[in-house]
């Protein structure tokens, strides 16, 4: 096999794309990883919610990943964008893609893994993109510990937002809700209220970091000390090839994929945030969900390569 030429190609390397490559390499199935070094996860401390890995910096976990990765000869990284991901033949007899990089340089790969992830797009709050990250979070499972005991608000008029408001109750000493100007139907307000949860409905002006926590500002009354607030952000594809290559999407925006991580393209697998089975209402914003995925990817794309090198029966493709 020439240098250029792998059997699967994994763009993106973050949890899904790390995990996908460690579960190829295993099978000595020979994969380029492409690692834009840019991450979600960036903005984050660290990353929690993960057996073994609670309370390590995003940083130090992708580290202890390389090493592991470059234990095992059939995997090369390298630190490059991909800017295009383009079918190179006839795909269900494993012609595959060729990607191209930021550099102008190519790669054919039997078979691609998409772990681009995607972005976060933030409320237009003043201040609040300093403190997300940290003091502000999006996903309570992943920061909701570290505001224990504290004043927790949740900020948006979203279904979200009650049931937000309601999970951290256990966490919190106090929870606000905090709707920016708008209002809140009876019923809900009704059952915010009845679980000791206030409901505020000035409209925000800005936000600031206030000792270990933030300070909220409103256009109209006093202003509230939070140990955390929890925001509701809109997600959108970190990169471009899932429109491109024409994958079905999901009313959330996510890559539509089977339980095997396969989309609607053959030959094209998605793992982590930027893609979910139709069931779900969207992906699950976790690095541990988001590594599974990239093993069951991985091992995916082995058992579709199996099949295609031995037609055999009892080697047909893993349903």
């Amino acid at each position: 096999m020439k240098t250029n030429e792998y059997d699967v190609i994994v763009v993106g390397g973050g949890p899904a794309g790390l995990q996908a490559a460690l579960t190829l390499g295993r099978m000595h199935r020979s994969v380029l990883l492409l690692d834009s070094g840019s991450y979600r996860n960036d903005p984050t401390g660290h990353l929690h919610n993960f057996v073994t890995r609670d309370g390590t910096p995003p940083a130090e976990f992708r580290a202890l990943a390389h090493r592991e990765l470059d234990g095992y000869a059939t995997v090369e990284r390298r630190s490059a964008t991909a800017a295009s991901v383009e079918p190179a033949g006839d795909n269900s007899l494993g012609d595959g893609f060729t990607v191209t990089l930021q550099d102008g340089s190519q790669a054919l790969g039997r078979r691609v893994v998409l772990a681009t992830g995607v972005r976060d797009t933030l409320p237009d709050v003043p201040g609040l993109g300093e403190l997300f990250g940290g003091v502000a979070a999006h996903c309570p499972f992943c920061h909701g510990h570290e505001f224990a005991g504290g004043h927790v608000a949740v900020l948006g008029d979203g279904p979200h937002v009650s049931r937000i408001a309601l999970m951290v109750l256990p966490i919190a000493d106090r929870v606000s809700v905090l709707t920016g100007g708008a209002t809140l139907d009876a019923p809900t307000v009704s059952q915010l209220e009845r679980a000791g949860i206030v409901v505020r409905t000035d409209r925000v002006s800005g936000l600031s970091p206030s000792g270990d926590g933030a300070r909220v500002a409103f256009a109209d009354g006093p202003a509230e000390e939070v140990a955390g607030i929890f925001v509701s952000t809109v997600l959108t594809q970190s990169a471009p090839f899932a429109e491109r290559l024409g994958l079905a999407m999901l009313p959330s925006g996510g890559i539509e994929v089977d339980v095997m991580g396969r989309t609607s393209v053959p030959g094209v697998y998605a793992a982590g945030d930027l893609a979910h089975v139709a069931a779900l209402p969207m992906a699950f914003a976790s690095v541990l969900t988001a590594a599974a995925a990239g093993l069951v990817a991985g091992a995916t794309c082995v058992a579709d390569l199996l099949a295609i090198d031995h037609p055999m029966p009892e080697l047909s493709r893993v349903e």
